[in-house]
């Protein structure tokens, strides 16, 4: 009676051994789209979130006329992503939260030129 619990025990280990022998090398790291994403999504976040954020705190503690002029620091937001370039366990995170950064800025860029020619053209 207890053979046939040992065999199927035997058989659950032999079975386990071969799914995990099955699964691919990323499969304990990760899915490897996850940091690229993350990281993408965490610069787009970062540059709508963060210079507002900081302002509304600045203005909020000092006034106007102070938060005018600490304003140009929010470009110390960047110096994160470029930290996180030099180990090379997070280089990948920071490469697309770049990506994400630089991505946000062109797209906001854009649309507000585009915005302010259509504007232009319908007062002309």
């Amino acid at each position: 009676m207890n053979q046939g619990f040992e065999d199927r025990a035997l058989a659950d280990e032999t079975d386990d051994a071969a799914e995990r022998s099955r699964r691919p090398d990323w499969f304990h790291r990760g899915h490897p789209v996850f940091f690229p994403l993350a990281g993408f999504f965490t610069g787009m976040a970062s540059i709508i979130v963060v210079p507002g954020l900081y302002a509304a705190v600045i203005k909020s503690i000092a006034g106007y006329e102070r938060a005018e002029e600490l304003f140009p620091f929010v470009l110390l937001l960047l110096v994160v992503p470029i930290a996180m370039l030099v180990p090379h366990h997070t280089r990948r995170f920071a490469k697309y939260m770049l990506l994400g950064m630089v991505a946000t800025i062109l797209v906001v860029g854009g649309v507000a030129a585009a915005v302010l020619w259509f504007l232009l053209k319908k007062d002309a």
